[in-house]
């Protein structure tokens, strides 16, 4: 199973008046968001599930992956992400996930770093030490496990296979 934990793209500060769960992308964001989908089809991480928030930064990166996933996926449009986003989201990754070999979930921080730490167990060489580091926008934790269903799902289960942000494949160009 695979868990793939992806922070929302950079989000637009510029009209004040916005309620946070109605701020925009910004142009940065939108472009970053076409650089992760981009790397998700070149590198096979297609959800079979998508949880993402009702926040309006997180649905407009999913609508950016969207045009780049070969492959149909359930999406599960989640107040929750939105509100427990100081929180782990662990538990809602549990209840949600079901038997999809691949989830993905959109959401925000410091819930997307906190439930990566949480339930990374071991790591690739220098993968986890970046994530610590900062887990900035459009970053992408790709975690691995070995069970059946996401009900089993525990810290310190998985295996953070790879940690990697937009400004990683800008300069691989």
């Amino acid at each position: 199973m695979r868990l793939l934990l992806l922070r929302h793209a950079k989000s637009d500060w510029g009209d004040q008046e916005l309620a946070d769960i109605d701020r925009p992308l910004n142009s940065r964001g939108k472009s970053a968001a076409v650089t992760m989908a981009r790397y998700l089809r070149e590198q096979k991480l297609l959800p079979n599930v998508i949880l993402c928030s009702t926040a309006l930064r997180t649905r407009e990166t999913l609508a950016r992956l969207m045009p780049h996933l070969p492959q149909e996926a359930h999406i599960e449009l989640m107040t929750d992400l939105y509100w427990q986003s100081e929180d782990s989201y662990a538990t809602l990754i549990s209840k949600h996930g079901g038997r999809a070999q691949n989830v993905m979930v959109i959401g925000h921080n410091p819930a997307t770093e906190d439930t990566a730490l949480d339930l990374v167990g071991t790591s690739a060489p220098e993968a986890l030490s970046d994530l610590q580091e900062k887990y900035p926008t459009a970053a992408l934790a790709v975690i691995d496990f070995d069970f059946t269903d996401w009900s089993e799902l525990a810290p310190g289960t998985g295996h953070l296979e790879r940690f990697i942000k937009p400004r990683d494949l800008q300069s691989e160009k």
